[in-house]
């Protein structure tokens, strides 16, 4: 009989979102038929690896209500018939066949039995993968995760203790299965739902017996708070998809597109309320750009941006590059409900400057040419404490329109690279700020320049 690993190597296709952190799965029943586990609205990848295999996408399951994405199973029982799979408890309001509890579902030759894992969400799934009696793999969705387990606070601060005491037991459900058996979680490296986040995205009941930390916790009050001490911030469009992914996103019936605008439909798109989205990457976008746009370089983490700082009320419009793919555009926002989206203004800065309109330009820097005044410094709280500069004032991106009163004047703008920080330059500027400059590259390139040695925090204390 096929072992865990080779069944996997074999049948299942992870699919990987970068930006989000998140993987989904594809599963080959081995008849032409196909299971998706976790896929997001934007199906693109997901619809390739079935091709691929000439497979038809008969089961769409959903472990929980996702919070950082729209589910693409709705779109998936549309455009293949699938049969979606999601808990009962989720009370989930359109056609899905609903499982409680150690309900078991025939694929044909394999079985797939629900296991609730509540923590994460109140509803949450785990699906056990079994062939016979034989427990190949399980789906761990949002609990048990590489390293760590998923955030506990998405219900808000009332209910943050409640699931994490709720993840705790999940936990020891899961790690009672045998130690060969495969853990496949949706979240992983880079997704904000993970807390703290891990670096590798499939490992085994067995493995993480011996390398998660939470896992070492002598009893549930430990866990419980070191869960808790983990958690960052999050994105804040995460507090409105649950109930979206709950009534289920609008389907898509045709391909959604970004069309051109003219340089006076953009103007009128700013006077009645829009936004404008300049996707360019950052030293683009510094050397001239619509005043009042939001920089948010195109790239893995758009989504997260968008969703954080805009609101999903307002039109969009985007100032793009020549070569940068609208496809992408499009789809990252419309993977987080981001539906929106007026067009991109055709022709680029040239056409808005030859219709006669101002430009803005920010200072963009290396660390030997960024002057010494203030330091502002918009990362996440993890990577500020773990090394910053000397004297920097710190503001998480995501905390900055808010808070853009307490940036410094005339301050060095900084996050791990530049992209992050030109953003976070361009809320400044919304906000009334003038002569920042925005530091191309990140704290240890500052410092070097300087002399200077990058400072650990060694309590953890918000800054």
């Amino acid at each position: 009989m096929e072992d865990a690993v080779g069944f996997a190597d074999d049948h299942l296709i992870p699919l990987v979102d970068e930006g989000l952190g998140n993987s989904a799965y594809l599963l080959d029943l081995g008849d032409g038929r196909a299971l998706a586990v976790d896929a997001s609205r934007d199906l693109r990848a997901l619809h390739a690896a079935a091709e691929r295999r000439r497979l038809r996408i008969a089961f769409a399951a959903d472990t929980h209500l996702h919070a950082d994405f729209l589910s693409g199973a709705i779109q998936l029982g549309y455009d293949a018939g699938a049969t979606i799979l999601a808990s009962a408890a989720g009370r989930r309001a359109f056609d899905h066949r609903a499982l409680a509890d150690g309900a078991e579902v025939d694929l044909g030759g394999l079985t797939l039995r629900a296991l609730a894992t509540p923590g994460h969400t109140d509803e949450h799934l785990s699906f056990l993968l079994l062939d016979g009696s034989r427990e190949l793999g399980v789906f761990t969705g949002g609990s048990l995760i590489v390293n760590s387990a998923a955030r506990t606070d998405l219900l808000g601060p009332t209910r943050t203790e409640e699931l994490a005491r709720a993840q705790y037991r999940s936990l020891q459900r899961l790690t009672a299965l045998p130690d060969e058996v495969a853990v496949w979680p949706t979240h992983g490296a880079g997704s904000f739902c993970s807390a703290p986040p891990g670096t590798e995205r499939i490992t085994t009941i067995g493995a993480q017996k011996q390398a998660n930390p939470l896992l070492a916790a002598p009893d549930e009050d430990t866990f419980v708070a070191h869960l808790i001490a983990s958690l960052g911030t999050y994105p804040t469009y995460f507090d409105r998809l649950g109930e979206i992914n709950r009534r289920g996103p609008a389907l898509l019936t045709a391909q959604p597109l970004l069309p051109a605008l003219s340089a006076q439909q953009v103007r009128a798109l700013i006077a009645d309320g829009g936004h404008v989205v300049d996707v360019r990457p950052a030293a683009d976008y510094a050397a001239g750009h619509i005043p009042g746009s939001l920089s948010i370089p195109l790239r893995d983490q758009f989504a997260t941006w968008l969703g954080w700082l805009l609101p999903d009320t307002a039109a969009l419009a985007f100032v793009t590059g020549e070569d940068q793919d609208l496809s992408e555009i499009v789809w990252q926002s419309y993977k987080i409900g981001y539906e929106r989206l007026a067009g991109r203004l055709a022709g680029g800065m040239d056409a808005w400057l030859a219709d006669g309109h101002a430009q803005n330009t920010t200072t963009y820097a290396t660390a030997d040419q960024a002057g010494a005044g203030p330091v502002l410094d918009i990362r996440q709280r993890a990577e500020h404490v773990a090394g910053h500069l000397p004297g920097a004032v710190h503001i998480e991106l995501g905390d900055l329109a808010d808070r853009a009163a307490d940036a410094p004047a005339g301050a060095v703008v900084h996050c791990g690279h530049g992209e992050r920080a030109m953003t976070a330059a361009s809320l400044l500027e919304r906000a009334g700020h003038s002569d920042l400059a925005v530091l191309d590259g990140g704290p240890d390139q500052y410092a070097a320049a300087r002399g200077q040695q990058l400072v650990k925090d060694t309590e953890d204390a918000h800054s």
